[in-house]
């Protein structure tokens, strides 16, 4: 993202961007969002546990010395999108109506892929509830299995899509 001192940010095609969490003389704000329509939202974000096949195969077996690491994992990615106001500034607070952990082993990484499907009826998005739950859920993981390997690695953190609002639906680039 190209940065203009006239424009502020650009984005790809070099149009001016809108920093909505700035007010006019560049102090941080709330956003209001009280005039906005509710509507159905969702958010879908991913990211990565690297680790050696031997830590996989520890988890996968339950050899671990501190318990049930997936379903661990798992409730504490759904438990940070759930508290995702109260750890990220200005976030606003959100009845989330369903929030779907899914830990995955990939072989060829080696490691898990970790993914978060947030869903609200609501005036802002589940986008930061979503990259959140992946966020708490790959360090829990990490140290669930720290006791085996401590040199696991999280990795590319990310937004897949999203549906609802006022900007439309967005879904990565494959």
């Amino acid at each position: 993202m190209a940065i203009s001192p006239d424009m502020g940010p650009l984005d790809d095609s070099s149009k001016p961007v809108s920093l909505t969490h700035l007010d006019g003389g560049g102090a941080a704000h709330m956003v209001d969002v009280s005039d906005k329509k509710v509507t159905h939202r969702v958010a879908v974000a991913e990211g990565y546990l690297r680790m050696t096949h031997a830590t996989m195969t520890a988890i996968q077996s339950g050899n671990l010395p501190k318990g049930d690491v997936l379903g661990t994992a798992r409730i504490a990615g759904i438990m940070a999108a759930k508290q995702t106001s109260n750890l990220i500034p200005l976030c606003h607070p959100l009845p989330i109506k369903s929030v779907e952990m899914s830990l995955v082993p990939d072989d060829q990484r080696p490691g898990y892929r970790i993914e978060a499907r947030v869903k609200t009826a609501g005036q802002t998005g589940v986008e930061m509830e979503a990259l959140t739950a992946v966020s708490v859920a790959a360090l829990t993981l990490y140290d669930m299995a720290k006791a085996v390997q401590k040199s696991m690695q999280i990795e590319n953190i990310r937004l897949i899509s999203k549906t609802g609002g006022k900007s439309g639906d967005y879904t990565i680039d494959p």
